[in-house]
């Protein structure tokens, strides 16, 4: 509904975003549990040391590419919402409801979901050393995890900025730690896992298919989601035409290389076969090298995956709010608090989805139909790039970037499991997709709205303390 006469004019969402606090985001965001469970599904799908070092290295580098492309379309379109909003800008609103509408009920909750379930089973390990944690205490732990992370978000943008600043410290602290233990460990290590390092032997055993290779790469940049962070926070951002693009190169170039040092780190301590039967890779290594420390790496892979869930919240909440804003969601997730200024209802919205998820979801499924979920959009936001470089090539642009790979890598890892190793489940997935015409044509397109919903936009508006945004450009 539209705002009444009188009513004052919207509030603003304040730029509280500086450089340090974009790479937090971006890089806290990206270290999350993947790195300590994702490097046994690498090995197990590739088969060999070199060639998941080689998934590992080139996921950074469509990362790169991908969030650089994004980011000269955040100088062009500086509005927060990510994907949905240059879709939207670009492509009008017919597929930009689509991606809202996937982002906000499955991409979203399903990262937090899968996030949760990474803290949930890492703060478990300590207390069931001999056995994998009972299913009702993981999901019991995962539930509580996203209940505090909604509940900083909700209180002060820039308490949610500081902790994941503090929790990005402690997880190149952890890595680091990972990284120094693992060259020890080589200069004193057995010949044959030197033997496994070695150039001649580290492709020995490679399986390659087009579907183990994208479940692979599935895998490898799923520890890498994250990289388009900033863009869903662009009208938060400090000096966003300066910072985007600077704290983009920072956080990914600092990821990559973590990444690909700490996976030497933990081959120079397991062999390939320890590597893939481990349920926590981390904890695997903590036990071999610092023996009785070793709930230390437990501790740390649960806090970085619960910065990790907290920049995800951060961010993703702002794809509910902005879709809500555009007419897209209902009203009530456009609203901020009037004081606090966080866009509560849609980051409650986003919990109570990534709650109702948790239930029945496994970590190995969610990640490989997320990935592909999630890559039909940036493939769409990429190709608006290209559009936008062809159809109007006198748009203002501070730098230009050249998308093509980045492209060719989102229709690669669509298609690759589809063709390969065709599964129901990607049905599934793309009729839901679709499935949002029939809210499409009578919400959006005809603009009905039930007399209740404003009943129960008024009542929300008054419980949750909110009212109307403006776009802060």
């Amino acid at each position: 509904p539209s705002r009444p006469a009188g009513e004052p004019e919207g509030l603003k969402i304040k730029r509280e975003i500086g450089l340090i606090g974009g790479i937090a985001l971006i890089s806290g965001t990206m270290i999350g549990s993947g790195i300590f469970m994702s490097p046994q599904f690498v090995l197990s799908y590739v088969g060999s040391p070199g060639a998941s070092l080689l998934i590992w290295t080139i996921s950074g580098i469509v990362s790169m590419l991908a969030a650089l492309s994004y980011t000269e379309l955040g100088t062009i379109i500086p509005e927060s919402g990510g994907d949905f909003i240059y879709i939207l800008r670009i492509y009008g609103p017919f597929p930009a409801f689509f991606a809202a509408y996937t982002m906000v009920l499955v991409l979203k909750p399903f990262a937090a979901a899968a996030l949760s379930i990474g803290i949930a089973e890492y703060a478990a390990a300590p207390f069931y050393m001999d056995c994998s944690p009972p299913t009702v205490v993981v999901k019991c732990a995962a539930a509580f995890s996203l209940f505090l992370v909604v509940i900083i978000n909700v209180l002060n943008v820039r308490l949610a900025i500081r902790i994941q600043v503090i929790f990005l410290v402690a997880k190149v602290l952890a890595l680091t730690t990972i990284v120094v233990g693992g060259l020890v460990k080589l200069s004193q290590s057995t010949d044959m896992i030197v033997e496994n390092l070695k150039v001649e032997n580290s492709f020995t055993g490679t399986q390659f298919s087009l579907s183990t290779f994208g479940m692979a790469f599935s895998q490898g940049l799923w520890s890498y989601s994250g990289w388009y962070s900033l863009s869903y926070v662009t009208e938060e951002l400090k000096r966003p035409e300066v910072n985007l693009p600077r704290a983009a190169v920072i956080a990914i170039s600092l990821v990559t290389s973590l990444y690909l040092l700490v996976n030497v780190s933990y081959l120079s301590v397991m062999t390939p076969r320890e590597l893939m039967s481990s349920t926590a890779v981390a904890v695997t290594w903590g036990n071999k090298v610092l023996g009785s420390w070793g709930w230390i790496m437990s501790l740390a892979a649960a806090l970085s995956a619960f910065g990790s869930l907290n920049g995800s919240f951060f961010s993703g909440g702002r794809v509910c709010f902005v879709a809500a804003r555009e007419g897209h969601m209902p009203d009530i997730l456009s609203m901020a608090h009037v004081h606090r200024l966080t866009p509560s209802p849609a980051l409650i919205f986003t919990t109570t989805v990534s709650l109702i998820v948790l239930i029945p979801g496994d970590f190995k499924s969610i990640v490989n139909y997320f990935s592909f979920t999630a890559w039909i959009f940036y493939g769409i936001t990429l190709s608006g790039l290209i559009y936008l470089k062809i159809k109007k090539p006198e748009l203002p642009r501070p730098y230009s970037v050249v998308p093509i790979l980045a492209l060719i890598a989102a229709v690669f890892l669509v298609l690759a499991p589809i063709i390969d190793n065709p599964q129901i489940e990607y049905l599934y997935v793309t009729l839901f997709i679709v499935s949002g015409v029939i809210f499409y044509i009578p919400f959006i397109h005809y603009k009905v709205c039930p007399r209740l919903l404003n009943k129960l936009t008024v009542f929300l508006q008054l419980f949750l303390e909110v009212a109307p945004t403006e776009k802060n450009l």
